[in-house]
């Protein structure tokens, strides 16, 4: 099994009450598979993308990726192994606002020191349509463009799992299309693993599994 999560369960301490996010999450994800989390606000659901991503620790439980277990790593050691394994689309896309399109998509392959990174940086932004974008700072783009660019960064590295936080949850209903279309293509291209959380039924269709969050447990 490529990612593993065992009784996963989430708890904040606010003052003097505890507040649940996730109980008792178990699931399976195959390699180069697709899988949409679906829930309403407050489900969980981003919690459990973080989770699944190594990006935090459960309060119980542990989440096993290619059979290490992510609850057993420090924080360093969790984020090396994301190090060229793992991508991240994050709902408010997450773009250094001081670097341009280009700058941005070439710092993880800098990062990881990868030949030829600026020829595959632009080779990436040229595949999701912003060729004549490259020198542009974020507040120069739209919300569609920024999210190409966020979905470029991600896919900089090549990594074998791609998580996604809402990918459509800010845009138009035109630019939502293509961006599914270019997550699914980039996802059949490399045979990258996708997990999703949404709440667009077009993108939740198009995955090969879903599973749904309500009051932070796994209902189907």
């Amino acid at each position: 099994m490529f990612i593993c999560a065992e009784h996963l369960s989430k708890e904040v301490n606010i003052g003097l009450q505890t507040l649940i996010i996730l109980q008792d999450i178990s699931l399976n994800i195959e390699s180069g598979s697709s899988l949409a989390i679906l829930g309403v606000s407050g489900s969980g659901k981003s919690t459990l993308l973080g989770l699944l991503a190594g990006l935090d620790l459960p309060t119980r439980g542990r989440v096993i990726y290619e059979g290490v277990d992510l609850t057993l790593q420090n924080e360093d050691q969790r984020a090396k192994l994301r190090s060229g394994n793992v991508g991240f689309i994050f709902q408010n896309f997450q773009l250094l606002p001081n670097l341009t399109a280009i700058e941005n998509v070439l710092l993880p392959l800098e990062l990881n020191a990868t030949e030829k990174a600026l020829e595959k940086a632009t080779e990436l932004l040229v595949k999701v349509g912003l060729q004549e974008r490259l020198e542009h700072y974020p507040k120069q783009l739209s919300g569609g463009e920024q999210q190409r660019v966020a979905i470029a960064r991600a896919f900089a590295v090549r990594p074998r799992v791609l998580f996604a936080d809402e990918p459509t949850g800010n845009l138009d209903q035109k630019t939502a299309a293509h961006i599914i279309e270019l997550l699914f293509e980039l996802n059949q291209q490399y045979q990258t693993t996708l997990v999703c959380v949404t709440h667009d039924p077009v993108l939740a269709d198009r995955c090969e599994k879903m599973l749904h969050l309500a009051g932070g447990r796994l209902i189907s």
